[in-house]
């Protein structure tokens, strides 16, 4: 006989883990793109940003794409959610004493939240920041 929680992971809760990985690891990627570039821009200088850029070449190219990766790393955290906070059965949960399912359920929650916010933040340093600081006159 399988394991309770082998019993209980439906293909639901795989597709839920791999969304949550998925825009976990994308909404990470607008960071590294086009958030790390901006930040260093806005708090060290420019000298900080040519150097970054002489020892990691494929950034600009990241940089240079970057309405594609933020399409991509959205779209991933809207299946995402759409996932985690759709209405789903309890069968599984009730079988195995619901317990296994209100952990990961909050794993899962939790992870969107973090992805939801990494990418604010990219969107932020990616779009917004440039507006705000002409605004400041800075």
């Amino acid at each position: 006989m399988e394991p309770i929680d082998q019993q209980t992971r439906s293909p639901d809760t795989w597709r839920q883990s791999a969304a949550n990985f998925l825009a976990l690891f994308t909404s990470t990627g607008t960071l590294i793109c086009c958030a790390l570039p901006s930040a260093l821009a806005a708090v060290a200088g420019g000298s900080a940003v040519v150097s970054l850029i002489s020892a990691v070449p494929w950034l600009v190219l990241l940089s240079q794409n970057k309405e594609w990766i933020f399409l991509g790393a959205g779209l991933m955290i809207a299946l995402s959610a759409f996932l985690t906070f759709r209405p789903k059965g309890t069968v599984a949960c009730t079988i195995a004493g619901g317990e296994g399912c209100a952990v990961a359920s909050r794993f899962q929650k939790a992870m969107f939240w973090i992805s939801a916010g990494i990418y604010g933040l990219g969107v932020f340093f990616a779009y917004g920041l440039l507006p705000v600081m002409t605004l400041l006159g800075t």
